[in-house]
């Protein structure tokens, strides 16, 4: 395993900084997927099996398979360079949990919006969230199997995401590619951040 262990770690290193990173985005998009494929502790999972009283409300168009869903948050933890913990929060995709965003968006530094190029609509709602409170994200478009591929200007153009907001393709299974995702939003908020500081502040 790559990430580092605190017990592992010499006396004179600098403690690790831990920093909270929110996986949001659609309904079946792979959040809990990537949590547990990049997490190095058993990742909690908070899902239930899809009922009757969830149909017409659910929209389980193009993820059929999909049978159950995250009812409150899924959480899991990875090491980054020795340096960072990162405490990541997936969050519920379904519009009746939204009020639940709120509390878990507090002191995050930044946030990842799976995408689905099927179903590119369901994480509008991401997007827009993040934005309106400014909290930096990037888009990460997870490759499903048999979905078309687009260039990552097109589905920027698509979501119209602002200017500088990154994109990038991943493979949420994939815990070397998941990972590469957590490091380029830090490195976005981190970017984000010190431009928003002056200059006397740097």
């Amino acid at each position: 395993m790559d990430s580092a262990r605190s017990d592992t770690r010499p006396p004179e290193a600098p403690p690790i900084v831990a920093l909270k990173i929110l996986i949001a985005g659609g309904f079946g998009v792979g959040k809990t997927t990537m949590v547990g494929a990049v997490s190095e502790i058993r990742p909690l999972r908070t899902e239930e099996h899809l009922t009757e009283a969830g149909r017409g409300v659910d929209q389980t168009a193009g993820v059929e398979q999909k049978t159950t869903t995250t009812v409150a948050l899924d959480f899991g933890k990875i090491t980054l360079h020795d340096q960072f913990a990162l405490y990541l929060f997936g969050t519920p995709g379904q519009d009746r949990f939204w009020f639940f965003w709120d509390d878990i968006a507090q002191g995050a530094l930044g946030a990842v919006v799976l995408a689905d190029t099927r179903r590119l609509q369901d994480c509008f709602a991401a997007v827009d969230y993040f934005e309106r409170r400014e909290i930096p994200f990037i888009v990460a478009v997870n490759c499903f199997a048999g979905a078309r591929r687009f260039r990552v200007e097109e589905v920027a153009s698509a979501l119209d995401l602002d200017p500088g907001t990154p994109v990038v393709l991943c493979d949420a299974r994939e815990r070397s590619s998941a990972k590469e995702v957590l490091i380029a939003v830090v490195e976005h908020a981190s970017r984000t951040y010190a431009g928003r500081r002056g200059p006397e502040e740097r």
